[in-house]
């Protein structure tokens, strides 16, 4: 039996967890893959009832689960609180704790759906690439960083972008695994051509795809001619990966290929350990959505397809997942949507319809 820890979050977060419940409930009562879930706080939800965004119990009992599911942090509600206290450092410090270092951010369009993209259907149809984004590094984390008042009383703002060859080597074996497993396609994205730690990057791939991985098709890439390509053929893509800063602007642009943040799963993995273990954490893309929070008009699809991410990768249930992906496919098909997906004068269904709906495709999916 798997281990799957709950964290709600904040705002729209326990309203898509819930309804993701429904389909771990489905394969409990209907297959032999047999699930145990419990509950923990995050967030905004955490800091009102313990003063921390991040409580110790959390922490303890993520590292007893086989997988996390989270919602969404976040809120207004909590902005004026000081920053160690936003519901946002709740989020970096499980990360942080967990050493959760690679992202996977899948940008897969379903052909219902190849409308609702700003770009023309022929561009994005049947699109299904995977942005890999190293988290640990980078801008965001590197020393020295801040803001400090000089002699003649200017101001200077410092951050140090900053990789060293095994967190490079670490990444690029989870993109070359990954692109194995596709279509042996993979492309790194970096700017080696004016930044010397990106130039390092390059070089370390190379070197793990000649050591390890020679039948794998990899290319290079500058950034600003990827966010180009992304937009201008995105299709040319499968596997692509990147760093932390980078990887968070490309991963955005590729996200709205889609149509809609209410469709997009992600994953943050940790490395495996020595007892064949390794921490993830599962998610949608979509923030906490406050305005909408409580009104059951929420999409689903996201959380239930970040649970499919969790039976892949986390538990190597690959039939499974296909069939939880199958599902929501159909259900678009037959054309539910949910709000932040219908077009104009569309039927839209709520945020617990949309997942009975999946529910049920996956019990036709299932039986054949």
């Amino acid at each position: 039996m798997k281990k799957i820890l709950l964290i709600q979050g904040d705002g729209i977060g326990p309203e898509v967890v819930n309804q993701t419940q429904k389909i771990i409930k489905f394969f409990n009562d209907h297959t032999d893959k047999k699930f145990s879930t419990q509950d923990a706080l995050l967030g905004g939800i955490a800091y009102d009832q313990y003063q921390t965004p991040y409580p110790l119990e959390t922490l303890k009992l993520a590292k007893e689960a086989d997988a996390i599911l989270l919602g969404a942090v976040g809120g207004v509600k909590w902005e004026s609180l000081e920053y160690k206290h936003r519901p946002e450092r709740g989020l970096l410090g499980i990360r942080k704790d967990l050493e959760l270092f690679a992202n996977l951010r899948p940008a897969k369009v379903f052909n219902a759906l190849a409308d609702s993209s700003t770009l023309k259907r022929e561009i994005v149809a049947d699109l299904d690439i995977m942005i890999i984004r190293e988290l640990t590094g980078d801008l965001y984390f590197g020393e020295p960083r801040g803001v400090k008042t000089l002699e003649d009383g200017s101001k200077q703002g410092i951050n140090t972008m900053t990789y060293n060859s095994k967190e490079v080597q670490r990444i690029a074996k989870v993109a070359f695994d990954l692109a194995k497993i596709r279509s042996k396609k993979l492309c790194s994205v970096d700017k080696a051509n004016v930044i010397e730690t990106t130039e390092m990057w390059r070089e370390e791939v190379i070197k793990i795809q000649k050591e390890s991985y020679p039948d794998i098709n990899l290319s290079h890439m500058y950034v600003d001619n990827c966010a180009m390509q992304l937009v201008r053929n995105p299709k040319q893509f499968d596997v692509l990966v990147t760093g932390n800063m980078f990887g968070d602007i490309l991963s955005d642009i590729a996200s709205m290929l889609t149509g809609s943040l209410g469709m997009l799963p992600s994953a943050s993995l940790g490395a495996k350990q020595s007892n064949g273990k390794q921490f993830a954490l599962y998610e949608p893309v979509h923030g906490s959505a406050p305005d909408i929070a409580g009104k059951n008009i929420a999409n689903p699809l996201a959380t239930i397809l970040s649970l499919a991410m969790m039976f892949r990768y986390s538990f190597d249930y690959n039939y499974e997942a296909d069939a939880i992906e199958k599902a929501v496919a159909n259900v678009l098909n037959l054309g539910y949507r949910t709000a932040d997906i219908a077009k104009p004068n569309e039927k839209t269904v709520s945020c617990s319809q949309m997942a009975d709906k999946v529910v049920e495709e996956l019990d036709k999916i299932l039986a054949n």
